[in-house]
């Protein structure tokens, strides 16, 4: 077996952290009633999607802090709204509200606990790498009953520094006790887990949760699948 140790990517990769969002954000939407101010709920939601994806493509490469996303990601839906003050503390009850709704949701990516049942039972040791917010991972964890297989929880927040930079992988090296040689990246973001482990040395597997095109992968992944079954097939 050439592989010991696994860093395992948590959003998207196992949990099925869109999903759940989709789900919270109408539950948000519905306890701050909105409608009020949205004749069109999809409006508000196509805004926010908007926002996140931008917002937590800088917050990966550093641009931008926390504390600024989790506030601007629902200032800037809100402000679409008619005749609605947007404040600050208001992003933040809001921001506070969803993080509750997303946590406390068991939705995983089909075949997450079958998967992991399978590496656990090959003897890998598994490390969750991850951007995620502290206390929100651990009650997400928590929620979807994945917590048990993880040797090691690896937040950037503890690392200093987001995926992809090297400095995180390093870290997460060094937390582990895993060897550079004999570990694999497993995750869905070709940008932060995939190119992330390959630039820090690492083996990467991408799952290919978001059908990208082969174009538009610049550097190739040791390995890729479309489904997290297929990882059974290689490991």
């Amino acid at each position: 077996m050439k592989y010991k140790d696994l860093f395992i990517d948590f959003d998207d990769t196992l949990y099925d952290t869109h999903g759940n969002a989709v789900i919270a954000l109408k539950e948000t939407f519905e306890a701050f009633h909105l409608e009020r101010y949205f004749p069109d709920e999809q409006v508000f939601y196509n805004a926010y999607w908007e926002a996140n994806i931008d917002l937590w493509t800088r917050y990966s490469k550093g641009e931008i802090t926390r504390p600024y996303l989790i506030v601007e990601r629902f200032q800037r839906p809100l402000s679409m709204g008619k005749g609605l003050d947007v404040t600050e503390q208001l992003c933040l009850e809001m921001s506070d509200k969803f993080l509750d709704f997303c946590a406390s949701k068991p939705g995983v990516i089909e075949g997450a606990h079958e998967l992991m049942d399978y590496l656990k039972g090959k003897g890998y040791r598994m490390h969750m790498c991850s951007n995620g917010f502290h206390e929100v991972q651990y009650k997400k964890l928590a929620a979807c009953g994945l917590r048990k297989y993880f040797d090691t929880i690896i937040l950037s927040e503890d690392a200093g520094v987001n995926k992809p930079s090297p400095r995180y992988f390093d870290y997460a090296l060094d937390r582990s006790g895993a060897e550079r040689q004999n570990t694999l990246m497993i995750g869905d973001n070709l940008q932060s887990d995939i190119l992330g482990a390959l630039n820090a040395g690492i083996d990467a597997m991408l799952f290919n949760r978001w059908a990208i095109s082969e174009q538009d992968i610049t550097q190739k992944p040791t390995f890729i699948v479309e489904r997290l079954q297929d990882i059974m097939n290689i490991l």
